[in-house]
């Protein structure tokens, strides 16, 4: 007979999603950040091949922002030696019961408004600042909590940024084009 418990580890999962170590710690910033800029940059691809220039040029923005906070992030690593983490071990620990850990990616079209850009990228740099928080609440290790407080406080500005942004093209929610040819989609 198989023993329930043989492919669960015997600490708590709480306790086993809990970074105690700066350079992984790091690590898990560095791949956001990074992970970040690609998929701005990937949708700056795609918002040009529609021809919407405005969007596209507003997700080229947030990638650069992101690849300025993973240079910042890559100099704070100077020195320190990063595990090697596979893909599926990263600890991107959201808090339970929230929609913060899930994608976006069903709300992304070619005909994609600034507006909702902006509320797409707000919605990531939301789930920067839960992970950050939920790190900086949950560590044992002391300068791992300081990092990631900071680094909740710097989303906090992002998200601030984005809310300012998103402010001034509330009026121009009417920009919102119209598909006079829709694409196929076999129902």
């Amino acid at each position: 007979m198989n023993d329930p418990n043989a492919n669960h580890p015997s600490e708590p999962a709480a306790a086993s999603a809990r970074i105690d170590d700066v350079g992984e710690f790091l690590l898990h910033a560095l791949e956001l950040e990074h992970e970040s800029a690609a998929r701005y940059e990937q949708l700056a691809d795609s918002m040009e091949v529609h021809h919407n220039q405005e969007v596209a040029t507003l997700f080229r923005r947030l990638a650069r922002l992101s690849d300025e906070h993973a240079a910042r992030i890559g100099k704070r690593a100077s020195g320190i030696a990063l595990p090697q983490i596979a893909p599926w071990e990263f600890k991107w620990n959201f808090p339970e019961g929230s929609d913060v850990g899930h994608s976006l990616d069903a709300d992304v079209n070619y005909q994609m408004s600034a507006l909702q850009a902006l509320e797409l990228a707000l919605h990531n740099e939301t789930r920067g600042q839960a992970f950050y928080a939920r790190t900086a609440a949950e560590s044992t290790h002391p300068e791992v909590r300081r990092l990631a407080e900071k680094m909740r406080a710097e989303e906090e500005e992002h998200r601030n940024l984005l809310r300012e942004l998103i402010a001034q093209q509330r009026p121009r929610v009417s920009d919102q084009q119209t598909d006079l040819d829709p694409p196929h989609m076999p129902g």
